[in-house]
């Protein structure tokens, strides 16, 4: 009788011991102000909280590199391919614990939350950053802030639902835009026809004014400071800064004269129409030496655009020059 009598208290012994598991009545992580991600495709974005781990999974795509708001329906169940998770664990939680493809076997979750109905609601705005070498600007980001709406969580103790639950913001960054042009041999630009499209570029993007109005060529010298000016337009003088998708090959003076399917161009932006003396202007210079016209090429407060995101060249961006010789 005084053994079993021992083995009881020994076990409530070891019941009443600290065994660092976690006990939560709600999720707050408003202390933890960045998030992560497992890799590039963002599919797999968290935050982590000493012994807490809330964790987002969408498929890839899902995060949107563009100023815009949008929604995902979380799945019924909590099976599907928008997934909210909380877990708590009984030690300290690391990465590993998250992204690992064989996670480690310490700590282990104690206790798990699954969202089964709501809305993830994503703003995303870009980040605008003051161009070094002139007075424009570039994208080198993404700012995603994170919004749980209506969630219904399913825990041991029953479903809790949250009219809102801030999950965060989440950052992705973003090659900027890099003008640096290659070197044609005489010093000028480039072109498809008689002005038909001019045009400067490098293996990986090109930066052209489409459908140009020729009378912005003439072989005339332009008096000093006044130079022919020109609106982008929808039909007329149109400018494009394109983009090469990784791993389909690189620009060529005979593609973007002449597209093909490949390379493949991975990003269009769009010059914004102009104003007439505020922005979208194009300007025209002429200088006379010997007998060939030099015709400079000047971008004044071109603004770029693709869907909701945009940029500026910068007030004076010299696209470069192109020459005609006359007899």
């Amino acid at each position: 009788m005084k053994k079993y009598a021992f083995i009881i208290l020994f076990i409530l012994f070891l019941n009443g011991c600290d065994d660092g598991d976690l006990t939560v009545d709600t999720i707050d992580f408003e202390s933890v102000t960045t998030s992560q991600a497992c890799d590039t495709t963002n599919t797999l974005i968290y935050k982590l909280k000493d012994q807490e781990a809330l964790l987002l999974q969408m498929p890839s795509g899902s995060i949107i590199n563009d100023n815009k708001s949008y929604d995902y329906v979380i799945d019924s169940k909590g099976n599907g391919q928008y997934r909210v998770v909380y877990r708590a664990y009984d030690g300290k939680v690391a990465t590993t614990n998250i992204c690992g493809i064989i996670p480690p076997s310490t700590p282990k979750v104690t206790q798990e939350w699954l969202g089964t109905d709501g809305i993830i609601h994503i703003e995303s705005k870009e980040i605008e950053t003051p161009n070094t070498k002139d007075d424009g600007t570039r994208i080198t980001g993404y700012t995603h802030s994170i919004i749980f709406q209506n969630i219904t969580f399913a825990k041991p103790s029953g479903d809790q639902t949250q009219a809102k639950y801030t999950f965060g913001l989440y950052n992705t960054t973003v090659t900027p835009a890099d003008f640096t042009f290659r070197t044609n041999p005489n010093g000028t630009i480039y072109e498809c026809g008689n002005f038909k499209k001019i045009y400067n570029y490098n293996n990986s993007f090109y930066l052209s004014i489409e459908d140009v109005d020729p009378t912005l060529f003439v072989n005339e010298v332009t008096p000093a400071n006044q130079p022919r000016t020109r609106l982008i337009k929808e039909t007329q003088n149109k400018v494009f800064y394109k983009t090469v998708k990784t791993g389909t090959g690189s620009f060529s003076e005979s593609y973007i004269c002449t597209p093909t399917t490949t390379p493949v161009v991975d990003q269009t932006w769009t010059g914004q129409l102009g104003v007439d003396t505020v922005s979208g202007i194009i300007e025209v210079s002429t200088t006379l030496t010997a007998k060939t016209y030099t015709h400079t090429i000047v971008l004044k407060n071109v603004i770029l655009q693709r869907d909701n995101s945009t940029f500026k060249l910068g007030s004076r961006f010299t696209l470069g020059a192109i020459e005609r010789t006359v007899d």
